[in-house]
């Protein structure tokens, strides 16, 4: 286990950065009244996300690796990140939608509905509710993870 240690560090580091992010979006309304703008302003946090990558195999690359990474040393550090940020993604879901925004779902279907994207309340709320959000927030957090991974692997391997 010690062998991770510098992966669950940052595991955990992602994870408690989304729920700041989470309240950031809630701060500027993007939960309520500018419920609208929410869908093209979370995706500002892909930039945080990579700098948290980018942070992440530098350390790896000095702690564990004495300041030499391949990019397969790399790839494979980021992919266990991304387990570890998948395994704690349902505990951040709840903190978001318990703590943080408990009357986000309400929003989200009510503004749904009204846009046209759905026809009545039954349908929006089998999209928009805990345990759907659970599922895509760990399978998102895996792929986007593995992707960024071998991406930000390219730009910190230092041979």
């Amino acid at each position: 286990m010690k062998k991770y240690t510098t992966e669950l560090k940052w595991g955990i580091i992602f994870s408690l950065v989304t729920l700041l992010w989470m309240y950031f979006e809630k701060a500027m309304g993007w939960h309520g009244e500018k419920i609208d703008q929410h869908a093209a302003m979370t995706n500002f946090f892909a930039i945080i996300a990579i700098a948290v990558y980018v942070f992440a195999l530098l350390d790896k690359r000095k702690r564990d690796f004495g300041g030499r990474m391949t990019w397969i040393q790399g790839f494979v550090s980021g992919v266990i990140i991304s387990i570890i940020v998948a395994i704690l993604s349902p505990l951040t879901q709840w903190i978001t939608h318990t703590y943080i925004s408990p009357e986000y779902f309400d929003n989200v279907i009510d503004y749904s509905i009204e846009a046209g994207y759905y026809d009545n309340e039954v349908d929006a709320r089998a999209h928009f509710n805990l345990q759907a959000y659970i599922l895509q927030s760990a399978v998102g957090a895996f792929i986007m993870g593995v992707v960024t991974s071998a991406i930000v692997a390219i730009f910190v391997r230092k041979n």
